[in-house]
């Protein structure tokens, strides 16, 4: 399936991309706007989200970035959070009860993998996938209704998401369930130096 016969559509849960990182790894090149072929990371992810989900949110400390998309564009509220930050700002936006969550950086996004996870979604407050023995929160489901708590935890001194997972309802799918799902593997590759940029065939 590709991303432009995808024809399913949620209709709870909404879509979130954080675009605030620092770029450092990447010499400050903004991840986001790298080329796949003619179209950025950021193009082909808001395309892709656009097709399956009602609302699109992206989070960016640079919101003039993202003037000529139609999307919504939040920023950062509690700063220093890193992620677990932009998750909070995003989810500020969000009129629907659960958000997909990707970072900017994922430039193989494919439906099949988010659609497995969000046909997951019951009553949890997160459902996140683990894969390479690792578990994968910014390719993940949040409730929307989490936000108050984000904003305790960080403001009691979580700096991660990984942090916060402890203190909710997480269902994390296997990995073995995972590697079943057709494009799993090349969803969840993301890029974040000038040399895995080059692996994937990525240009400036």
């Amino acid at each position: 399936m590709s991303d432009g016969e995808c024809r399913w559509r949620s209709d709870r849960v909404a879509g979130i991309v954080l675009a605030g990182g620092k770029n450092s790894r990447m010499g400050g090149r903004d991840k986001a706007f790298l080329h796949v072929g003619s179209q950025t990371i950021f193009e082909r992810t808001l395309a892709l989200f656009r097709s399956l989900f009602p609302q699109v949110v992206v989070v960016s400390n640079s919101p003039w970035k993202y003037r000529n998309y139609p999307v919504q564009v939040a920023s950062d509220e509690i700063p220093g959070g890193g992620p677990l930050s932009g998750l909070h700002a995003g989810l500020g936006l969000v009129r629907y009860p659960y958000a997909f969550v990707v970072a900017c950086d994922m430039p193989h996004l494919r439906p099949e993998p988010i659609q497995y996870l969000v046909g997951r979604v019951l009553t949890q407050d997160a459902v996140i996938p683990v894969l390479d023995n690792d578990v994968e929160p910014l390719h993940a489901v949040y409730a929307t209704h989490l936000r108050p708590r984000i904003a305790a935890a960080l403001h009691g001194g979580v700096r991660a998401i990984r942090e916060f997972l402890p203190l909710i309802r997480v269902e994390f799918v296997p990995e073995i369930e995972m590697r079943a799902v057709a494009g799993a593997e090349e969803s969840f590759r993301n890029v974040n130096t000038p040399e895995e940029a080059a692996q994937f065939d990525i240009q400036p």
